[in-house]
């Protein structure tokens, strides 16, 4: 199997056996039709879940809490917890530095660039890994970036609320009901 894409011919990267071999067993929805249907149905539960938790405390966007939940769903609770870890950090962190930012500076590009590096150095400081910068630069942009009435740190609280929504629904449905091992 060649290592690099740019070695390879379109045909292989298109064929169907090359995919699969890509893709190792724990990554796929499942082995059965009924693995299939059951991770379908959790995810979608697990996502509406959320959502409507967002909406009964009247958050104004919503749709961050099941884009997170879609996110961070993972077919087992200890890399659901891994990633839902990270994700958090990162928010806290991209929507602390969003906030703070945007209260003492205008939406430069240049502000905005200082910003992403700052994160990075936060999240390294506090041992987060690449997933949880990846995540805070997400939220850090939709702070600074996203034209709003409300003030800045009103902006990242309610992103930071909405995520963590989103987070904590899907660890308590990877607890409720947790998924059966697609290699199975």
């Amino acid at each position: 199997m060649p290592g690099l894409p740019e070695l390879m011919s379109r045909q292989e990267i298109f064929d169907k056996d090359y995919i699969e071999r890509l893709a190792s067993p724990t990554d796929r929805i499942g082995s059965t039709g009924r693995q299939v249907l059951e991770h379908s149905a959790r995810t979608a539960v697990t996502a509406v879940l959320s959502m409507l938790a967002a909406r009964l405390l009247k958050l104004p966007q919503v749709y961050w809490a099941p884009i997170t939940t879609l996110v961070i769903t993972q077919s087992s609770l200890g890399s659901t917890f891994a990633v839902s870890w990270q994700r958090f950090i990162g928010t806290a962190l991209g929507a602390a530095v969003g906030a703070i930012v945007a209260g003492y500076f205008a939406s430069y590009m240049l502000v905005f660039a200082a910003s992403v590096f700052l994160l990075g150095i936060f999240c390294a400081g506090v041992r987060a890994d690449r997933s949880a910068y990846r995540f805070g630069g997400v939220t850090l942009a939709i702070v600074l970036l996203v034209p709003r009435a409300e003030p800045a740190w009103q902006v990242a609280f309610h992103r930071f609320a909405e995520v963590s929504i989103g987070i904590a629904v899907a660890l308590v449905m990877s607890v409720v009901w947790p998924e059966t091992d697609a290699t199975k």
